[in-house]
């Protein structure tokens, strides 16, 4: 099969196509024939030699995400057959014609979405569910804030807070960026270049907080988080470091958390899966989720979609079609 390998640690040219073995999927695992992979920040992280894989996960082929059809199963998936069509979290590998995926980590393809659409779903709302809604415990008419509200986490975060009922307001580095926050259901989205997002959501305060930046952030978050609010991290692309005083938090009974989600063992993820179908898929049913994706690249473009993702141009998913 045809795969993109990261050939050494480096610039998006390093990412080149080599002829793989087709994998062999293991009794609870199922093979893909993959139509569309999601590209990821971590995938990012991991050409630059700065994010390895899980042990059990091909080491050179990144890819979290992925759609497809199934082609062959393990011995011991009951769930799944062959020609089911569905969409997967992986550990990595998903850069490929195909892939192998746990049999708990698939859910279907959500009607009438296309391929490249449902692989712009699983990285992104395994992470929301686990980080805004597990962790951050968001409530029905608390306030919601997310940082980089035009990535695909944002987007994410933005349309399934406000479909539990949460006021959703979003950081985002353009006008443009952010009309499409507002217009995908953000009360408020502030052009970080411009305004200062604590000036202006000191008065309405925050519950919950989605932070993948980091740095001047950190303390200006907890500034605003009203009493009993949530802090959550999923990256820090500005740096992880800050001085907090305590008692900050104290006073306010703060909670500061954050979480990974990749190095996570199977049966979390099963069980995230699970919650997700079961709370997640009837919002896209319902058509309160819709998928935005900014541009598709063919396979042996993986290098242009990586050098797009890090120009910070994008608005929502960039997606390999295969």
């Amino acid at each position: 099969m045809k795969a993109v390998v990261i050939t050494q640690p480096g610039e998006p040219e390093v990412l080149k196509i080599q002829e793989r073995e087709t994998p062999l999927p293991k009794p609870n695992e199922v093979l893909i024939e993959v139509k569309a992979a999601g590209i990821n920040r971590p995938d990012i992280f991991q050409r630059k030699g700065n994010y390895p894989p899980p042990a059990d996960a091909p080491q050179d082929i990144p890819g979290l995400e992925i759609a497809g059809t199934i082609t062959a199963i393990g011995k011991e998936v009951t769930q799944w057959k062959t020609g089911d069509q569905v969409c997967a979290l992986l550990g990595g590998g998903g850069y490929a014609a195909f892939a192998v995926a746990d049999a708990g980590h698939c859910l279907p393809v959500p009607a009438n979405w296309t391929f490249v659409e449902a692989a712009s779903l699983p990285e992104t709302v395994f992470t929301v569910w686990q980080n805004v809604f597990r962790l951050g415990k968001l409530k029905n008419g608390e306030n919601f804030l997310v940082h980089g509200g035009s990535s695909g986490i944002g987007i994410t975060a933005i349309q399934l807070a406000a479909a539990f009922g949460a006021n959703v307001y979003t950081t985002a580095g353009s006008d443009e960026k952010c009309k499409t926050c507002q217009n995908l259901g953000a009360k408020r989205s502030i052009n970080y270049k411009i305004e200062d997002f604590e000036t202006v959501l000191k008065k309405v305060g925050a519950d919950v907080i989605l932070d993948m930046i980091g740095g001047d952030y950190i303390l200006k978050n907890i500034r605003i988080l009203n009493p009993d609010g949530r802090l959550v991290y999923i990256n820090a692309m500005k740096g992880g470091k800050a001085e907090i005083d305590v008692t900050d938090l104290m006073k306010k009974r703060l909670t500061l958390t954050g979480s990974t989600l990749r190095n996570r063992n199977a049966d979390f993820k099963t069980q995230l899966a699970i919650e997700i179908k079961a709370n997640v898929w009837p919002v896209i049913a319902a058509g309160k989720f819709k998928p935005i994706i900014y541009r598709t690249f063919k396979l042996e473009d993986a290098a242009k979609a990586h050098q797009l993702m890090e120009s910070n141009e994008h608005i929502g998913k960039i997606v390999l079609e295969i």
